[in-house]
């Protein structure tokens, strides 16, 4: 049984930080309008577009590494297990490509002479995936690979590939705007002279002087007015992908967030295919593992170097020897220590490298990255059209590369907070760990210890798992005594996968295998909003202008701590950590084709259709607090960033 709060949190409030406890007090302006379906999206499962004020593009970039190197000495085949070649990831980002007539949508790919198109949802090359998933979950890939195809092979994402950056603010920010003009009329000219009083006359405030709460000027926006973007930095869990969490990903990037989604190449995914990139000697010094021949889907597009050495190499999921069940609850050896510390650390190289891409992107150094980007035309995994059609210009100073989030699941949830910790990754400076890994996680030492705000989204059935409540129990402790707010909460009914795809993918084998009892839309709905909140607080107003285009849920301030956990769904000692139990089972599932009330609890989507799992429990009911910061830490957290109100 999990322990009880520590302490009750404080009930005063401020009105800046919780204005209502209406929980239908403010929902989010209307969506931006969604990607045309695809032909397969009518008969293959399919995605639930973004609900955010901003439509969503992605691109891709692998890249060679600034120095190529290995990590620990762990072999596997004779050849180092652990090696950093090249870093690659995905970006999703606002856009505003749908505003945009079909003709000038078209000539933004002029290059490649094709519209802007859809991603798939399965990285390519799609056969050899399934295969690597089936060899994640130990079964034969055949049937793997059939049912995929049957059901999500052709999936795509809800996003258009190197769409521009967004170069609108959302509406509720251009109403903002104009209030602001009417306000600010009488207002004597600002310091500066005849070129701030000129500012001020041209209505220009929103992007050169625009008043926050408690009327502190943000710093000056660059691009004549365009908006900048806060960036949050997501590293995937065991046997991940950087599509694997697009649901989640892609709705930050909705409401405003760059997401860059690293598809690490540390042993810890499925599959995934590392480019090779330099001359022969580079790589051959880290005594690369190939295998002969290309997948048998790759055979054509690779036929001109048939005889020849190939091009890339796979990255399958590393079993800890002798005991490959390291993640396991009730194994007696526990976590491997030794891989998954080095494989943290090669991770954490993996974010800083897509960091320092990030920085020449925003520096006006596109063209270069591009230049060096090796996921394109007839490389292995990589669209057709690589970054072709992107305008880096309109890049140029649009990402706010201080203060960075850093945001992971599970496995991933480790590796944020070992990066938090670190020195070398000063940048990033708030965390958000999804259902953390938290055995797998490295102890604080005095040098690295974690002093920065911490967000921690639970499951419920991870909850039941005793040991990793209280490992993240205690990381959360570490935060709050290094003086940072710190949250720790749990989302009723959940499991583990509920903060992935798959959940939305397949809800209904998450119900019957995983006993997942919340709605899994809902579940990624919490999850993102819990997330928005704690970024109002944590980032600074600079970043956060955008707030005002985000439902106001209050599911943090709202969170009591002294609230009852029930404990009904615990399964038995076997399937703690992987599934839940549901009393009466028969019955509820029955229970659920009943249609609710319209007047009911029961949280609805953007559409007003209802969100129903096997159980409700209504708006306020579904997030158990563990954690929560008093009033006073917030104040004083607020107050020594210098982003306070007055």
């Amino acid at each position: 049984m999990p322990s009880r709060p520590v302490s009750r949190a404080s009930r005063t409030s401020r009105s800046k930080l919780r204005p209502s406890l209406d929980p239908h007090a403010s929902r989010p302006p209307p969506s931006a309008p969604h990607p045309p379906r695809s032909f397969r999206e009518h008969f293959f499962h399919s995605l639930t577009p973004y609900s955010g004020p901003y439509q969503v593009a992605f691109l891709e970039i692998e890249v060679p590494v600034r120095s190529p190197r290995h990590f620990s000495r762990i072999k596997r085949n004779g050849s180092y297990a652990l090696k950093l070649d090249t870093v690659l990831f995905a970006v999703y980002y606002p856009t505003d490509n749908s505003d945009l007539p079909r003709s000038e949508r078209r000539s933004l790919h002029r290059r490649s002479r094709k519209p802007l198109s859809r991603v798939s949802w399965l990285p390519r090359p799609r056969a050899e995936t399934c295969k690597g998933y089936a060899r994640f979950f130990n079964v034969p890939y055949i049937p793997i690979t059939a049912y995929m195809a049957a059901t999500s092979m052709f999936t795509k994402l809800p996003v258009l590939r190197n769409g521009r950056i967004s170069s609108r603010w959302p509406p509720a920010v251009v109403e903002d705007e104009e209030e602001e003009k009417v306000t600010t009329e009488n207002i004597p000219p600002a310091e500066g002279g005849i070129e701030a009083k000129e500012e001020q006359e041209n209505g220009n405030s929103l992007s050169q002087n625009t008043l926050v709460d408690g009327g502190e000027a943000c710093e000056a926006d660059k691009q004549d007015g365009k908006p900048k973007f806060p960036v949050i930095m997501f590293s995937h869990g065991l046997g991940g992908s950087r599509t694997l969490y697009s649901s989640i990903c892609g709705e930050l990037a909705s409401f405003g967030f760059v997401v860059v989604a690293l598809e690490h190449r540390d042993g810890s995914g499925a599959r995934t295919f590392v480019n090779k990139a330099g001359s022969d000697p580079d790589l051959d010094s880290q005594g690369l593992d190939r295998s002969p021949g290309p997948p048998k889907d790759e055979k054509k597009q690779h036929k001109k170097n048939s005889g020849q050495d190939k091009p890339y190499y796979k990255v399958d999921y590393i079993f800890p020897k002798d005991n490959a069940q390291d993640t396991s609850p009730h194994n007696s050896r526990g976590v491997d220590t030794e891989l998954r510390e080095a494989q943290i650390e090669m991770r954490m190289a993996e974010i800083e490298e897509a960091f320092h891409v990030l920085q020449l992107i925003n520096n006006g150094k596109g063209d270069a990255v591009r230049a060096r980007n090796l996921r394109k035309k007839g490389n292995v995994g990589a669209s057709s059209l690589g970054l072709d059609g992107i305008d880096w210009d309109e890049w140029t100073e649009r990402l706010y590369l201080e203060n960075v989030t850093m945001m992971g699941h599970s496995f991933g949830g480790a590796t944020s907070v070992q990066a938090l910790r670190s020195e070398r990754l000063d940048w990033l400076s708030q965390g958000i760990l999804l259902d953390a890994w938290g055995p797998a996680t490295p102890e604080s030492t005095e040098r690295e210890r974690l002093r920065k705000p911490i967000l921690s989204i639970g499951s419920e059935a991870f909850m039941h798992w005793t040991e990793n409540f209280e490992r993240v129990e205690r990381i959360c402790h570490e935060a709050r005594d290094g003086g940072a707010p710190c949250w720790m909460t749990t989302i009723r009914g959940s499991t583990h996968l509920s903060q992935t795809d798959f959940a939305v993918l397949y809800p209904k084998w998450m119900s019957v295998f995983m006993k997942t009892i919340v709605s899994s839309k809902r579940a990624i709905y919490l999850t993102v909003h819990s997330a928005l909140e704690f970024l109002k607080i944590t980032l600074p107003p600079q970043q956060t202008r955008f707030k005002k285009s985000w439902a106001d849920d209050q599911l943090l301030s709202k969170a009591d701590p002294g609230m009852e956990i029930e404990l009904d769904n615990r399964p038995n000692d076997k399937w703690v950590a992987a599934r839940l139990r549901i009393p009466h089972e028969f019955r509820q599932r029955l229970k659920r084709t009943v249609k609710p009330k319209k007047k009911s609890n029961v949280p609805r989507d953007a559409s007003g259709k209802p969100l129903k799992g096997l159980v409700s429990w209504g708006v306020g009911q579904e997030i158990w607090c563990h954690q929560r910061p008093e009033q006073d830490v917030l104040d004083r957290y607020m107050e020594e960033n210098g982003w306070s109100p007055q």
